[in-house]
């Protein structure tokens, strides 16, 4: 008669154990030099204008979203899949209150831009940062332009 253990088959085949199993392959050397930087070359004129852009943009964005302009008014100034984003935000917003988005209603507290911070990603591309209050309440927004034929147009847009 065999032992019991000699009859049983094992469901898994072992496999060997590597070194690093369950652990992150990091190379944990402290780096001594900064990572290389893509440095775009943009005049002081250009960089103010884009600067400028934005913050306008922004703040008609955050009145948009707010429910005190209609959305058409950043039309020419967005890509489709923006201009639907704020367009759906704007319906939420006039839903949410019973009124038509856009119809300048008078609200308690009306958003406004407080801060904005540009970066060049290339030589016509811009990505900002927006600090905006509603009230005691805070928001950030990023947004994405694009020169495209001499115009700024915001391609992304995200409310945090």
């Amino acid at each position: 008669m065999t032992p019991l253990s000699d009859e049983v088959v094992p469901i898994r085949v072992p496999v060997p154990v590597a070194v690093t199993q369950g652990t992150l392959a990091l190379d944990l050397q402290p780096q001594l030099e900064p990572p290389p930087a893509a440095v775009v070359p943009i005049g002081r004129h250009r960089r103010h204008s884009a600067e400028e852009w934005a913050r306008r943009f922004a703040q008609a964005a955050v009145e948009i979203v707010g429910g005190d302009r209609p959305p058409s008014q950043l039309l020419r100034w967005t890509s489709k899949s923006v201009y639907a984003d704020l367009e759906r935000r704007a319906l939420l917003v006039a839903r949410a209150g019973g009124h038509v988005p856009g119809e300048g209603r008078v609200q308690p507290v009306t958003p406004r831009v407080r801060s904005v911070h540009t970066s060049f990603v290339g030589a016509d591309v811009v990505e900002a940062s927006v600090h905006a209050t509603y009230g005691p309440r805070s928001r950030a927004v990023a947004a994405r332009f694009e020169l495209r034929k001499n115009r700024w147009i915001c391609t992304a847009l995200e409310f945090a």
